[in-house]
């Protein structure tokens, strides 16, 4: 990406937070800071704050022993640095900078922060980022999708691999060792979460792999992803060592339907909740609508959930370029649970996966 990509980002931003009547925003290290600016510093307790105010140009304030950092990041192009040195009092450059007015404030910011922030200035007020401009990264660009897919292929290939080793008499922790080292060897740079649920463990949707062997006839539920390339994957099937039982079969097939009804409800205009109603429907239909126990959909991109959440009585209406999860699930405590989760991006004409892994309960050995 290159530095009129960033600047056009940071354009769009000030726009929106203008838009939403506020004076600015103020975007402190994270996801937000690397999508407007490409600097990526660790949070810290030296403050560091992209600040975008209505009709000024940006000022990125930043420590000065990482001023050379900043200056070389690939959105750098176009701001103003403003440093300040250890032993200075950097809420009061940053007062300095802002007028009077409400400001939104990225949520990865440290309370210290704000907290500092807000007794510095007398005439400002800060509301959450994530309350306001929810939205801010959700529409991805040509260039994102093609990370996302590049991820999500990526985990594809991890799960074709992962299911031909063993797994009866392995641990879950085995199991999730092998689905890391996968992830690397396809190209992963972090792997974030290996979630690998055995028999009743399978029944609980964020498990964590533990010392369970897997048996003979367990559904096992592999939830999995990380970053490549600084965009997201997350990947869940559901498989089954040996022969499934005729109700692992028929639960199967109920939420791989549903999956598929959210999928063909996902269109440009349709609000995020509707596709959660279209595969709770289906779950519902079914008889199993108690034992759905999560939203069907979160965003994903420079975070692994972000907006927008596909949850019933969400009204915000898909735009083609929105990327998301599409993953119901079915757990019967105790017995055994039943998740299928791919990511799709919404398109002019509808929407289109972004993984490819067969869907079909396959069994292993």
């Amino acid at each position: 990406m290159n530095a009129e990509t960033f600047a056009e980002r940071r354009r769009r931003a000030g726009d929106a937070a203008e838009a939403a009547g506020l004076a600015g925003l103020l975007v402190s290290p994270g996801p937000d800071l690397a999508y407007l600016t490409g600097h990526t510093p660790p949070p810290l307790e030296r403050l560091t704050m992209l600040l975008l105010v209505t009709g000024r140009e940006p000022i990125l304030v930043v420590p000065a022993l990482e001023r050379l950092l900043a200056e070389h990041a690939p959105g750098a192009a176009g701001l103003e640095m403003l440093d300040w040195r250890d032993g200075e009092d950097p809420y009061r450059h940053v007062a300095r900078a802002l007028p009077a007015g409400r400001y939104a404030v990225t949520d990865q910011t440290w309370a210290s922060h704000l907290l500092e922030l807000d007794h510095a200035t007398a005439d400002c007020l800060f509301v959450a980022a994530g309350k306001i401009l929810p939205l801010l990264r959700a529409v991805k660009d040509a260039d994102e999708v093609d990370r996302l897919r590049a991820a999500g292929r990526a985990a594809d290939a991890t799960f074709d691999d992962v299911v031909q080793l063993a797994f009866a008499g392995r641990r879950e922790l085995d199991v999730a060792a092998d689905l890391e080292r996968l992830l690397r060897s396809h190209g992963h740079q972090r792997v974030d979460f290996t979630i690998v649920g055995a028999g009743p463990n399978s029944a609980s949707p964020h498990h964590h792999a533990g010392e369970r062997p897997i048996e003979v006839g367990d559904a096992v539920v592999m939830d999995f992803g990380g970053v490549l390339n600084g965009y997201c994957s997350d990947l869940t099937r559901t498989v089954v060592v040996g022969e499934p039982a005729d109700e692992l079969r028929r639960v199967h097939e109920v939420v791989r339907a549903a999956q598929q009804a959210a999928f063909e409800a996902t269109r440009p205009g349709v609000a995020a909740g509707e596709v959660d109603r279209a595969a709770r429907t289906v779950i519902a239909e079914a008889g199993y609508a108690d034992r759905f126990l999560h939203r069907t959909g979160h965003g994903i991109g420079l975070e692994v959930h972000e907006p927008p959440y596909i949850v019933e009585g969400d009204t915000t209406p898909l735009i083609a370029g929105m990327t998301f999860s599409d993953e119901p699930g079915i757990y019967l405590e105790g017995r055994f649970g039943v998740r299928i989760e791919d990511q799709v991006v919404v398109t002019d004409a509808g929407a289109d996966r972004l993984n490819d892994a067969v869907r079909d309960l396959l069994p292993v050995v």
